[in-house]
Formats: structure tokens, C-alpha cells, sequence
């Protein structure tokens, strides 16, 4: 067996392989490499490991965890909590390794499960004889009231104000309604009074006019010409 370093152990190795997850570090004293994944190469985040490390590069690393996978065995580092410079522990107490492990346990993928919910139990109460839980848990006495829930007050604001909605929405239109009809109405009887005094004023027009000349015979003092008449037919008269 090789001599692997204990966990927690801080090391310098060399770079083997640069992926796009990360960097497979070369372990001294045995033939095992472990990995450097891009979340622990640094504390700032990383999206291309090749702009970190190369291939070559002597890095130094803290071993923070051993798995054992299909019979064999993977090595996890860290470079963050390292001083690249010194190789001085920059987390002695484990801590920023805990929160990282917390943050995997909370944010792990669980779409490829499925979810089945039983919130209805399949018994039968002895008491009430109805379905979905136990005897100890029924507040129903045998020969007694039933209870029945009772909606939150919310719920019964919400509905209230619905119907008062609903009512003033009515009273609008009913009124809107009426107000319309009584338009209509007093449209009706304007176009009535009009087309009557349009009536009366062409019936007086046809009655009561007449041309100029009759209405200066009949009317006023008798002509120069006429009384001339009268005075020659006085004069021609013999004398007895």
C-alpha cells in the first residue's frame, strides 16, 4: 500500500492535468493524483482553471477529503485555504471547509425525484366511523356535534368585499341604464314639438297670405281717380 497523506495535511505537488472542472495534482511519495476543483482553487470564482494553474506548476494544497467510488479512491484538495506563497494554513479550524459542504447539502438537485404526498391516511375512526385518521385524534364524541372548519377571517373579508363589488357595479349600470332611456326620451319628444311647429307655421303661411294689391283695394281712403269720377258724373246731370 501507498503511504497517502493524512486528511487535513497540507503538501506541494505538481500539476498533471488541467480540466474544465478543475486540476488533477500530482501527490509526492505515491502514485495517486488528487483533484483540485475550480470552487477550491481560489476564493474569488473561477470559470477556466487553465487561467489559474498550468500544467507543471507546483501548487501547494490541503488534502479535505478521501471517498472511495466504484473500489477506488478519490482525493479531494484545496488551494484556497493554502498561502500559495508560504504554505501557511489559512483555515486551521475547518470552517470555510464546513460552510462549503453546508452550501452542497442545501443547493443538491432533487428534480430527478419523485415526490409522493400521503396526507390521507388509509384508516378508518372507531368513534365517527369516517376515514383519514385515528380514534385518538377524532374530536367527534360518539352521539355528539360535529365540528365543521371555519374559514379565516381573510377569507371571509375577501368575500364581503367581492359582493359589495358586485352591488356597486350594478347600481352603476342600472343607473347608466336609466339615464340612457330618459335621454332617449327627451330626444323623442324634442323632434315631436318641432316637426308640430313646423306644421302650424306652413299652415298659417297658406291660409292667412295674400298679394299686396288685394289688401290696398279693400282697405284705406278712396283714390284721387275715383273721386274725379263722382264730381263728372254730378256735372252731366240736366236741370229740371
Amino acid at each position: 500500500m501507498e503511504a497517502l497523506p493524512e486528511l487535513y495535511a497540507i503538501f506541494q505537488g505538481e500539476v498533471a492535468t488541467v480540466t474544465e472542472y478543475g486540476a488533477f495534482i500530482k501527490i509526492p511519495g505515491c502514485r495517486k493524483q488528487g483533484l483540485v476543483h475550480r470552487t477550491h482553487m481560489s476564493s474569488c470564482r473561477v470559470d477556466k482553471p487553465s487561467e489559474i494553474v498550468d500544467v507543471g506548476d507546483k501548487v501547494w494544497v490541503k488534502l479535505i477529503g478521501k471517498e472511495m467510488k466504484d473500489d477506488k479512491l478519490k482525493l479531494s484538495l484545496s488551494m484556497k485555504v493554502v498561502n500559495q506563497g508560504t504554505g501557511k494554513d489559512l483555515d486551521p479550524n475547518n470552517v470555510s471547509l464546513d460552510q462549503d459542504e453546508r452550501k452542497k447539502r442545501t443547493f443538491r438537485d432533487y428534480t430527478s425525484q419523485k415526490i409522493t404526498l400521503e396526507a390521507v391516511l388509509n384508516t378508518v375512526c372507531k368513534k365517527c366511523g369516517c376515514k383519514g385518521h385515528f380514534a385518538k385524534e377524532c374530536f367527534m364524541q360518539p352521539g355528539g356535534t360535529k365540528y365543521s372548519l371555519i374559514p379565516e377571517e381573510e377569507e371571509e373579508e375577501v368575500a364581503a368585499a367581492g359582493s359589495e363589488r358586485e352591488k356597486k357595479t350594478r347600481v352603476a349600470n342600472d343607473s347608466s341604464k336609466k339615464r340612457k332611456k330618459e335621454k332617449k326620451k327627451k330626444k323623442k319628444h324634442k323632434t315631436k314639438q318641432s316637426s308640430e311647429s313646423d306644421s302650424d307655421s306652413s299652415d298659417s303661411d297658406s291660409d292667412g297670405a295674400q298679394p299686396a294689391s288685394k289688401r290696398t283695394k279693400h282697405s284705406g281712403k278712396p283714390s284721387k281717380a275715383e273721386k274725379k269720377k263722382k264730381k263728372k258724373k254730378h256735372k252731366k246731370k240736366p236741370r229740371d
